[in-house]
């Protein structure tokens, strides 16, 4: 069959692909984007939602990047909430319930129309390097196309099995077809694949539920959007519920369990740490007497009702009489079981930062193949390995984010560093910056670091600098001096004594006043935008903290910007140990700070490192 040529495939239309095919387009890269079936496009298989914990800081950061999937969220969004809206500005998170049809056609259509890209259905059968630097795709229909740079998504669909009690059948998620091919030709490329799992919760009829014994969950008033260019905040039309087991619940669990897939030997991947099965659950701890769950709506043209945190492979039988268990529940039918899927995926510390293989140059990997969970992990790696993708074909140096500049550079340099023994999940936590990599603020530490690669637009821009504008107007309004009959009033309204006059600046930094009731007093902020305003009572509220962060960061800094080529034989590096001789040769990593982070080699190893570099022995 004749060959067709682009500049880059994409192979996998999920979250990870569409942002990789999406931003390779975007750069002027012709692509072709393959998709088993095109019906899954942006198919939201596991929860109807977007962000949540950590998740939302992705999304915020992805679409200061040039991303896709803030736009998409907002446009089909059906409640917004902020979490964590009690605590503090650092681990506050955006979560969008969406529309999963709507989002599907949403997506789908961007791809449709984006000029320089190419949608495909077909399945991808080998990856061949060619010797002129080139790559040869071969798909299971006998198309052949010939690319400079290939970016592998593929999801949970490589070798699928989905197991439910003693079921197990090979398919893809919702039974989609899955990809049987294509490992074999990964093989042969020389990575070695790994089985990880992970699980879907029941879908419920809505009919058949009793909402009024469970929690309403509302959105927000006000709800926020994940999207710099979204000008309208999405309206929430829809509502959550929250719910829990009871003792009756685990009963029939425990009983249950000498007939899970995984005391069978039917399941035999990791699973996800942070997001166990309801039999998991019941084993870790024990001691619980309930726990808590929520239902969420599937989308508008459906009464399929998401039931999550009861997630399960138990049989149908015991997953009916479990879940009508459950206060509301009582009668209630399940439209769809719950069901295990595992699927095979490389271990990401073969991966450089960019995403690209360590081996093979031009091949980039993204989402769930590496080792990742989540739709928000997987689209911002496929923007990632999109953005290197496509440098690499024009021949610019690749984008590397580091863990002090965005929760991204902190899940990459994880995995490629470090390495993930389960699916990984991004958490506020992982972040040893996270005073300062707040979702509020991604614009400003990223919008500008990416525009040399032709991904930000001039509306991106101008938002940009307008909110830069509006900051340093904020700065010099935080000066004003309040009286101390306004500072009384003020203060009176927050419920504390009153202190002496005092400025702007020095009130918003009391426990007591937030920004919205100091606002909502003296509407000082109504003129400038809302993320400007916030971003100056982030840096007042967090000052001391910030300036202690800044002293720590120096030294880690000062290791990073020690490079070194990923071309050091380190066998040859006299004073390493034998370990970290080979770890770090399996590591290839390209500053000292990365070598510090690679398990095995200790600070001992990092001195020899430093001092090889200051005799000018390795770079």
């Amino acid at each position: 069959m004749e060959k067709q040529y682009y500049d880059a495939i994409v192979i996998g239309a999920g979250h990870a692909g569409i942002e990789a095919a999406l931003i390779l387009a975007k750069t002027g890269a012709k692509t072709l984007v393959t998709s088993i079936t095109v019906d899954n496009v942006g198919y939201m298989a596991c929860n109807p939602s977007i962000g949540g914990t950590g998740k939302g800081h992705l999304v915020r950061e992805l679409d200061a990047m040039g991303g896709f999937m803030g736009i998409a969220a907002d446009r089909c969004a059906t409640q917004i909430r902020m979490l964590n809206s009690s605590k503090g500005l650092a681990v506050r998170s955006l979560r969008a319930q969406a529309d999963k049809y709507k989002y599907h056609a949403f997506t789908k259509a961007a791809l449709e129309r984006a000029d320089n890209l190419t949608m495909r259905q077909d399945e991808v059968k080998s990856i061949v390097k060619n010797g002129g630097g080139d790559f040869t795709v071969e798909c299971v229909t006998g198309s052949v196309y010939v690319c400079r740079a290939v970016v592998v998504a593929t999801g949970v669909y490589l070798d699928s099995t989905i197991i439910c009690g003693k079921s197990v059948q090979k398919h893809g998620p919702v039974c989609f077809t899955g990809s049987y091919c294509l490992s074999d030709s990964l093989r042969a490329l020389g990575f070695k694949l790994r089985r990880f799992k992970t699980g879907t919760p029941a879908r419920l009829a809505g009919r058949t539920i009793d909402f009024d014994r469970l929690e309403v969950q509302c959105g927000d008033a006000v709800p926020y959007t994940f999207s710099a260019l979204t000008s309208k905040p999405p309206k929430n039309t829809s509502v959550c519920y929250l719910g829990y087991t009871n003792e009756k619940t685990h009963e029939i669990i425990r009983a249950a369990l000498p007939e899970s897939p995984r005391r069978a030997g039917l399941i035999t991947g990791t699973g996800a740490r942070y997001c166990p099965s309801i039999e998991d659950k019941i084993v870790r701890f024990a001691d619980k007497p309930r726990h808590t769950f929520f239902l969420e709506p599937e989308g508008a043209g459906t009464d399929e009702w998401y039931i999550q945190g009861i997630s399960t492979s138990l049989p149908p039988a015991v997953q009916r009489e479990m879940y009508r268990s459950i206060e509301g529940l009582e009668n209630v039918s399940v439209v769809r079981d719950a069901y295990a899927i595992e699927y095979e995926c490389i271990d990401a510390r073969e991966l450089f930062a960019s995403l690209m293989s360590k081996r093979i140059e031009g091949l980039f990997f993204a989402g769930q193949i590496n080792g990742t969970s989540g739709y928000e992990e997987a689209a911002a790696q496929g923007l990632l390995a999109g953005i290197n993708a496509s440098a690499y074909v024009r021949g610019l140096p690749p984008l590397v984010l580091d863990r002090t500049n965005s929760y991204i550079g902190v899940m990459t340099d994880d995995l490629v560093t470090v390495g993930s023994d389960e699916p990984y999940r991004m958490l506020t936590g992982r972040a040893e910056c996270r005073l300062s990599l707040r979702q509020d603020n991604a614009d400003l530490r990223l919008t500008e670091a990416v525009e040399k690669y032709g991904v930000i637009d001039g509306k991106r821009k101008r938002l940009l600098e307008k909110k830069k504008r509006d900051i340093v107007r904020c700065e010099e309004l935080v000066k004003t001096r309040l009286t101390e009959a306004e500072v009384k009033e003020l203060f009176e309204a927050a419920g504390e004594d009153a202190p002496h006059a005092m400025t702007v600046g020095e009130v918003l930094k009391r426990p007591a006043v937030t920004l919205e009731l100091f606002n909502e007093k003296f509407r000082t902020f109504d003129n400038v935008l809302p993320s400007a305003a916030l971003e100056v009572y982030a840096r007042l509220r967090y000052d001391s903290y910030l300036k202690r962060q800044e002293a720590e960061l120096k030294e880690k800094s000062r290791l990073e910007n020690m490079r070194l080529s990923p071309d050091i034989d380190y066998h040859k590096v006299d004073g390493l140990r034998l370990e970290a001789r080979e770890k770090l040769s399996a590591a290839k990593p390209l500053s000292v700070g990365q070598a510090s982070r690679v398990p095995g080699v200790t600070p001992a190893d990092v001195w020899v490192l430093i001092g090889k570099i200051k005799e000018g022995g390795i770079i």
